[in-house]
């Protein structure tokens, strides 16, 4: 079994407005092992990014706070941890790629001075040796001709250049995990496929931990070895890569799945929207938070909230149409097209209390 980086149990996080409390992620599981990539995959406003700012509490100071759950970190509880002892971890042990590469980059800073600074602040570099890796590290992100663009600065570049400055910095002090939030979405299709082959191949080469934030399902397809799937800020399915993608469970990721084309899709065939908008969740529903937009909702959906419910080793699915009491439904058109026999599966869903850590990795 693969070395355990990173375990998050029962997180819950709210922000506290003048309108009451907003309860943006209620109740997430789920962990990461050393050089294994998690995407965790939903639509905006899903609790995706609280989720993982939350591991760093980047919101601190905030209105966020986190109101229960375990963050452990190499067996340390970074919940516990002083913002001064957060300010040592970020970028050292754990560093973000955020959106937009141009609120990431100082706009009056050059950008070899921006590389070099966390060499500097978090490993004792001199400025000599910082700037030798610093151009290193530049030219392993592709950025063409880097010692002479040393000095230049972020308005100089593209935007995937300097996606790709923002990869360096935040890879510098080669961290155990690299949060990147949606990285791809300001880019061309071009370049998203560019930056995808980037961050894969520098894993590779620095043994990191992945984990990759998107509301595009096609984007993870070649970069995740899991797959968590959030919405209404509660994980509501979580698998390996073949299991979310060719024997999906949940009516939301059935929506997320035939909202996407691919390459056999044809010109005759209906790609089909999600109705409605997600929960208000300063008053989350009650029940199942998908149930007010699923066209497979259950009476029960709108009562009880579902329990999980474990289809394989590591494949778990919270929905009420697992239950042996619940109805048959066939999946849309589109999700039957790609679906596969799992090796793994059980005979029959098991109910259980929550999602486990000691499965598989």
């Amino acid at each position: 079994m693969s070395e355990r980086i990173l375990e998050v149990k029962d997180l819950h996080v709210s922000f506290d407005i003048d309108a009451g409390e907003v309860q943006a992620v209620r109740g997430v599981d789920f962990y990461l092992n050393k050089g294994e990539t998690l995407a965790i995959v939903g639509e905006s406003g899903s609790g995706k990014s609280v989720t993982t700012k939350a591991i760093t509490k980047l919101f601190q100071g905030d209105t966020g706070r986190i109101k229960q759950g375990e963050i452990n970190f190499l067996g340390e509880d970074l919940g516990a941890k002083s913002e001064q002892e957060l300010v040592k971890l970020r970028g050292k042990e754990i560093s973000m790629i955020f959106q937009d590469p141009m609120t990431s980059l100082n706009p009056t800073m050059k950008i070899g001075k921006q590389v070099m600074e966390p060499l500097i602040k978090h490993k004792n570099y001199n400025k000599a040796d910082a700037k030798k890796r610093a151009i290193e590290i530049l030219e392993l992100v592709g950025l063409p001709n880097p010692q002479q663009r040393f000095n230049a600065y972020p308005h100089q570049f593209s935007g995937g250049q300097r996606q790709r400055i923002v990869i360096a910095t935040a890879l510098a002090c080669e961290p155990k995990v690299l949060i990147a939030d949606e990285p791809t979405t300001a880019l061309d299709v071009t370049m998203q496929a560019q930056i995808l082959d980037l961050m894969k191949s520098l894993q590779d080469k620095i043994d990191t931990s992945i984990i990759f934030i998107t509301h595009d399902l096609g984007v993870v397809a070649n970069i995740a070895d899991r797959v968590a799937v959030m919405y209404g800020g509660q994980m509501i399915e979580t698998g390996d890569i073949n299991e979310i993608f060719y024997d999906p469970k949940h009516p939301y990721t059935w929506g997320l799945l035939s909202s996407m084309p691919d390459l056999t899709t044809g010109t005759d065939t209906e790609l089909i929207a999600i109705p409605g908008t997600p929960p208000d969740l300063l008053h989350p529903p009650k029940g199942d938070a998908f149930a007010s937009r699923s066209q497979y909702a259950l009476d029960v959906d709108f009562k009880e909230a579902p329990p999980w419910f474990q289809v394989s080793p590591t494949h778990y699915v919270k929905s009420w149409l697992l239950d042996e009491r619940a109805p048959k439904v066939e999946p849309p058109t589109m999700v039957q097209q790609r679906m596969r026999d799992m090796p793994n599966n059980y005979a029959k869903p098991k109910q259980v209390e929550r999602v486990s850590f000691n499965g598989q990795s």
